[in-house]
């Protein structure tokens, strides 16, 4: 009884920061969870992240359900980064499954806390209407080769991938913070997805299914709450509570990783 209460608290603590990060900034829900499932629970590595890119489905999926009813997800310009990144996520896991890692790396936790400061300091103020003044090719062209690195990432380390996405679409493609979450949200549902599978299919642990289960219905209760709070934020107050989020999700991981 006790093993399951704590399995039960981390998968709760684990949701409500993966739902949080996925719903308000379109952070991967394996930058929390599958580090927390490895120091706390003592899950294998590869099993972890291919729990917590499952428990990223459906949190990205109602999260996207939610910025597209405000307006706020680009599919059109999205697809062309969304079919690389799936390639690449397949190949990314596919490597993954052949060499032993450290599933969060201290790339993705540094890139984290930067970007929340980032957001604090010097938020996104971006208009839809000023990265609709760029040329299609220039866009094709950066959402092919952001495609190809976010896509290897999220597969090789099943981390990084929705922040390196928030980062290039608002620092990169010029997107304002809201549009930018939405499409991000978009694409690392089918990611997730993709590198899920491959993950549990390339692995030769059983997968723990109480783990999936709490998972992912802890992270789809609290991105829907955040997502339907980031919807209706101005981009000021956003920007801020993102930074403020992310800085500490960032910090927080940093402490359980030296645990």
């Amino acid at each position: 009884m006790q093993e399951f209460l704590v399995e039960l608290l981390v998968c709760l603590m684990a949701g409500l920061g993966a739902g949080i990060g996925t719903g308000l900034s379109g952070l991967s829900a394996a930058s929390i969870i599958s580090p927390m499932l490895i120091t706390f629970l003592g899950t294998d590595s590869y099993m972890a992240v291919g729990i917590a890119l499952a428990s990223d489905v459906l949190a990205s999926a109602v999260s996207a359900h939610t910025y597209w009813k405000n307006d706020n997800l680009d599919i059109k310009n999205g697809k062309i980064m969304l079919i690389t990144v799936l390639i690449f996520t397949f190949m990314g896991s596919y490597a993954g499954s052949h060499i032993p890692q450290n599933t969060m790396g201290s790339f993705s936790l540094i890139m984290t806390t930067i970007l929340g400061i980032k957001f604090i300091v010097k938020p996104v103020m971006t208009t839809k209407e000023v990265n609709a003044q760029k040329k299609r090719w220039v866009k094709i062209f950066q959402s092919i080769f952001c495609g190809v690195v976010i896509g290897f990432i999220c597969g090789f380390v099943g981390a990084g991938g929705g922040m390196m996405m928030l980062l290039i679409l608002t620092g990169v493609l010029g997107y304002e913070l809201k549009t930018a979450v939405g499409t991000s949200v978009f694409i690392m549902m089918f990611t997730a997805f993709v590198g899920a599978s491959s993950h549990f299919a390339l692995s030769e642990v059983p997968v723990d299914i109480s783990l999936l289960f709490f998972c992912v219905i802890f992270t789809y209760i609290f991105a829907q709450i955040s997502a339907k709070f980031a919807n209706k934020a101005s981009p000021t107050v956003l920007n801020r509570v993102t930074g403020v989020v992310l800085t500490a999700l960032g910090i927080l991981m940093f402490a359980v990783k030296g645990l």
